[in-house]
């Protein structure tokens, strides 16, 4: 992890990575992050990563979202839209959300990635 701590990756309500997900959590910055940030050459500001499942209802996330595992990040930048183009072109991702101001991104270290851009705004 070049870029990034597993700091910023913590539930913002508890502060646990449990550590049966910081192997996915490492995936997700090393096959989409870490690549993003050197291509796109400024911070990237993880606003959401793992979550507990008592924040996930908190903040309304899916039944089955990927931060209950660690494999997904809000995230956003000066340049989201620069940011978005960066990680499609790099094709490593799982799923790929624009929300306008911030992105959902998604790696599975296991299994296919299927590539999937959504539009949420």
């Amino acid at each position: 992890m070049k870029h990034f701590t597993d700091k910023e990756f913590r539930c913002r309500c508890c502060g646990e990575l449990p550590e049966e997900f910081q192997g996915n959590v490492r995936a997700l910055v090393a096959n989409v992050l870490d690549p993003a940030r050197e291509k796109l050459g400024q911070p990237i500001t993880v606003n959401s990563g793992y979550r507990c499942k008592e924040h996930n209802v908190k903040v309304g996330g899916a039944v089955g979202s990927q931060h209950l595992r660690g494999e997904a990040a809000d995230i956003t930048c000066a340049d989201v839209r620069r940011l978005k183009e960066i990680i499609i072109e790099n094709g490593k991702f799982d799923q790929l959300i624009d929300y306008g101001t911030f992105l959902h991104v998604s790696w599975k270290r296991y299994g296919p990635n299927r590539k999937q851009k959504l539009i949420k705004r």
